[in-house]
């Protein structure tokens, strides 16, 4: 999260469950068991907004599992979601293995959906999106627990900061793979292996606010640009087998991402934000969990902007407070790859 100064020039919204002393096993805003009966599988669900989409879904009644890379992450997450719901060994089980087989860590780890859909389940699976095998291997796996998917929430995502010019050819390659080929990996395997054989289901998919034009990050900005695209050809595509698909475009979030960016950039992102503040992660979830509510099903196609009107935005370039002190845009350190 961002701290310091930067964080309170920036704002915030703090929410009555983040305000309690205690767990919150329901939703602050919908029906209680909206989603009971559902199963969901949240990409990049151990960090930021997929976490957060896990958090509601699972308060909403559904049997959530997340996925990403890296296992201690999603370990983590799903500890942490228990603990903000009240979690006991039943209901939230820590399932992992990146091979496809379950490791339980937890006691009370059953197979399948019971009659209330293990209500506010959670468990996690280590995969690669971006392979076209690993992101068969997380469908099947999905269907092997819980016996049938409802609702594919394709969050994984990234980019780096750099100007347009300093934008390799891997690099570009690797923001494609990740927001592109990963969303695209992962809907056609739940379409031909789940939902499509069941004749309902919903795909949101997460992309990012501004719509005019990205500063710094243009790789991101084409790569979202083809993922709403999609969101529309898939939904018209799929329509008759009844699955609906939609995307979120996500303005800026006060999530822990923000930290890797250029301190000259964090300054300025709030105020860069009619609204005034960054976001707050249960907004989106909120938005994330509407669109899998049956309501959902009539936004198939569409786009909804989540971003407190940033798109509505225009100004000079470079924005204020996106360049130095010298008045050019910096460019993000980045990290050697993993291991």
């Amino acid at each position: 999260m961002v701290t310091g100064d930067c964080a309170h020039m920036i704002g915030s919204v703090t929410s009555p469950a983040e305000e309690s002393n205690g767990p919150i096993a329901e939703s602050e805003i919908f029906a209680p068991g909206l989603l009971s009966g559902k199963v969901a599988l949240v990409t990049g669900g151990g960090t930021g907004l997929g976490k957060a989409t896990a958090l509601e879904l699972s308060r909403c009644g559904a049997a959530v599992t997340i996925a990403g890379r890296r296992a201690e992450v999603l370990e983590g997450a799903v500890s942490e979601i228990g603990a903000a719901i009240g979690a006991d060994a039943d209901r939230t089980d820590r399932l992992g293995g990146s091979d496809g087989g379950d490791r339980t860590v937890g006691a009370g780890a059953t197979a399948g959906v019971d009659e209330v859909g293990n209500a506010g389940r959670v468990d996690w699976i280590a995969g690669d999106v971006r392979e076209q095998e690993d992101a068969e291997r997380l469908i099947a796996t999905v269907l092997e627990r819980h016996g049938k998917l409802d609702v594919l929430v394709n969050n994984a995502g990234g980019q780096y900061f750099t100007p347009a010019e300093g934008i390799t050819a891997k690099g570009w390659q690797a923001v494609w793979r990740l927001n592109v080929d990963g969303m695209l990996n992962m809907a056609e395997a739940a379409f031909e292996r789940a939902l499509g054989p069941a004749g309902a289901g919903t795909i949101v998919n997460v992309t990012l606010s501004p719509h005019h034009g990205m500063p710094g990050m243009a790789h991101s900005g084409a790569a979202r640009a083809t993922v709403e695209a999609l969101t529309r050809e898939l939904a018209g595509r799929w329509a008759a087998k009844g699955v609906a698909v939609t995307a979120v475009a996500a303005g800026h979030f006060d999530t822990e991402a923000l930290e890797k960016y250029p301190a000259s950039l964090r300054a300025g992102m709030a105020r860069s934000v009619p609204l005034q503040r960054l976001g707050a992660v249960q907004e989106h979830a909120w938005l994330v969990t509407l669109l899998a509510s049956p309501l959902g099903r009539a936004f198939s196609g569409s786009t909804v902007t989540l971003d407190g009107a940033r798109d509505n935005w225009f100004g000079p370039w470079p924005p204020a407070g996106l360049a130095d002190a010298g008045g050019e845009v910096p460019t993000e350190e980045r990290k050697g790859p993993r291991p």
